[in-house]
């Protein structure tokens, strides 16, 4: 069988007439070919050219090959692509793209699908920090690609709208085009990912050039990478927008086809910009007069210097989250034991390498650095430890972070709050009151109120026609537990399982299911002793007392918001997927949770 035909193509910027006239024609001279893959911005760019661009989204064109594109950007994207989200074929997890309209995909995220026996990895958006629904790309699907980059195999095709920066180091000055600056159109995380994915063939667009670089040999891999800018369709310059590649799928290559260099190939661009690192790094080191057997005591801002909240230190993402690299010695990033052990401790990966994380509560890890003896254990601590702990986190009672308007009712053990950025009205958190991780592993008297609160949840929303799934994601590294209530219309909640079980196939797991024929508390008790605190845990309490529980292994990648994903899903919410999405103010907060104060009074077991 010969190998796939794949179209590459720069920044579209809408100009979908333009670019579909040459696809015609190039397939027609040097094809055909099998797909078309589309980096940096896809929609236009002004109000001129949407007409154009939504003649082919609505049907009135046809696009001629089956075409994926990574840049959600521009003028139109916002109602384009919250449109197709809302659309019922586009529920689930599909890395393999949402579908726009005939023949066009949108790669939402970030994800690792098979295109014709080729594995393609991409990264959606831009990197921002303004928290847009579309456009930029967050740091869990960062995080998604680093996990994908440790499973086997070779990725054959990685998709990025932005450069790497540095990616042409050890270029000969000749050969780099006119006005290319990593200022403009790069992206540091970017080279982080092409170090870590290795990937056969790298295509990015954003800086309007077309740009071969020589290939250059991977740290720890026998294949070379072949990085290819390419310019936007339509361009002045008259620039390569458009290029063809036909790469032989790497699952069908054996090992010496595979490690063939070619004579151009370089060493990696990204290992030089490292060794300059380290020289600096070791300069700075020799100039630090603090002990290391200080270095607990430091003040908070001298902790996350250490920890390279600049790009000349950035710690190693695996020896970090595992303690074991591949890469060793020749790993191009830093490998730090106390940043394992903060790691270990739940401390936030972002938090120990750049001082600071973007997710703010949305995020399950600790955002200061623990002592010995501040990690979960699940016991009552006395003493500053819990006082210090309590500050820092967005959940406990006492805490001054907590946003108290949202809380509607409190008990002694556990209180209600309204969720931030809601799936729904009345999507309700169940916390304890105290800081602890997760609700399977509290005493008796914590699951008797628990069990109270459900059952009166339960009854409020039967009052309002409607069932409720509890919900609950328990990471390992968990700080404050949180049990999520939503409710569901009861017409929908005979295939709120089918629904659930369908997330999880994609995800490639089953869920263990128990029924229990008494009560909604007899499916806790299966939990807790399903439950092991060295395991990450999810589990969701559904109508007519079903329980559906799933074990998540080290490795395994599972999302964070897969209850609210699978809900909003069952709900043609797709949009409403992510929190951030459903926010409001703090004035329609407040009514809101006074609103269901009064609703909820005849119900609510702390009154």
């Amino acid at each position: 069988m010969s190998p796939p035909r794949i179209l590459l193509c720069g920044d579209v910027f809408g100009r979908l007439n333009q670019l579909y006239k040459r696809v015609v024609s190039v397939n027609k001279s040097a094809g055909p070919f099998d797909a078309l893959l589309c980096v940096g911005q896809f929609f236009p760019d002004s109000t001129d050219q949407l007409d154009e661009f939504m003649d082919y989204v609505e049907g009135r064109s046809v696009i001629p090959l089956s075409t994926y594109f990574i840049g959600d950007y521009g003028v139109g994207a916002a109602k384009v692509l919250l449109a197709s989200s809302k659309d019922s074929a586009n529920q689930g997890f599909k890395m393999d793209g949402l579908k726009i309209c005939g023949n066009l995909h949108w790669l939402k995220g970030s994800g690792k699908f098979t295109l014709h026996g080729l594995s393609v990895a991409y990264l959606s958006g831009r990197r921002s920090l303004d928290g847009l629904p579309f456009g930029t790309y967050t740091q869990d699907d960062v995080d998604v690609l680093r996990a994908i980059a440790e499973e086997p195999g070779v990725i054959d095709l990685f998709l990025s709208n932005e450069w790497p920066t540095e990616v042409t180091n050890r270029v000969p000055t000749s050969d780099i085009p006119p006005g290319v600056s990593d200022l403009s159109g790069s992206d540091a995380t970017v080279s982080e990912l092409a170090v870590e994915i290795k990937p056969r063939y790298h295509i990015a667009g954003t800086k309007g050039v077309f740009f071969a670089r020589e290939p250059y040999s991977n740290v720890d891999a026998v294949h070379v990478t072949r990085f290819l800018g390419l310019a936007s369709v339509g361009n002045k310059e008259k620039q390569k927008f458009i290029h063809a590649v036909s790469p032989i799928p790497s699952s069908t290559m054996s090992a010496a086809e595979i490690s063939m260099k070619p004579p151009n190939t370089t060493l990696s661009p990204y290992t030089l910009t490292e060794r300059k690192a380290e020289a600096s790094d070791s300069a700075k080191r020799s100039s630090n007069s603090v002990s290391e057997s200080q270095y607990w005591r430091y003040e908070v801002s001298q902790k996350r210097q250490k920890y390279g909240t600049s790009d000349n230190n950035k710690l190693c993402f695996k020896f970090t989250s595992s303690g074991s690299c591949p890469r060793g010695e020749k790993c191009n990033f830093h490998h730090d034991i106390d940043a394992r052990e903060q790691s270990q401790r739940g401390v936030c990966f972002d938090f120990l390498n750049k001082g600071k994380c973007e997710r703010g509560p949305d995020c399950n890890f600790k955002h200061s650095f623990q002592n010995e003896f501040d990690s979960h254990s699940g016991k009552r601590r006395s003493g500053n430890a819990g006082t210090n702990r309590s500050k820092e986190c967005w959940f406990c009672l006492s805490s001054p972070n907590i946003e108290s308007h949202l809380i509607v009712s409190v008990g002694e053990n556990f209180y209600c709050a309204l969720a931030k950025g809601p799936l729904v009205p009345d999507h309700i958190l169940v916390i304890p009151v105290e800081h602890f991780p997760n609700t399977l592993s509290l005493g008796p008297d914590y699951e008797t109120e628990i069990n109270r609160l459900q059952n009166c949840l339960g009854k409020y929303f039967k009052s309002q026609g409607k069932e409720v799934v509890f919900f609950e994601w328990v990471s390992k590294r968990s700080t404050h537990a949180n049990l999520q209530a939503v409710p569901i219309p009861t017409s929908r909640a005979h295939v709120v399982q089918n629904i659930f079980d369908m997330a999880a196939e994609k995800l490639g797991f089953k869920f263990v299911i128990s029924k229990s024929a008494d009560a909604p508390s007899e499916g806790r008790k299966l939990l807790r002793t399903q439950f092991d605190s060295d395991h990450s845990f999810f589990y969701a309490e559904l109508p007519e007392c079903v329980t559906l529980s799933h074990v998540i292994e080290e490795n395994e990648i599972f999302p964070a918001q897969f209850g609210r994903e699978v809900l909003a899903g069952l709900l043609n919410m797709a949009d409403k997927a992510d929190w951030r999405n459903c926010a409001h103010s703090k004035e329609e907060e407040t009514k809101m949770a006074e609103d269901f104060k009064i609703r909820f009074e005849n119900f609510d077991p702390n009154k």
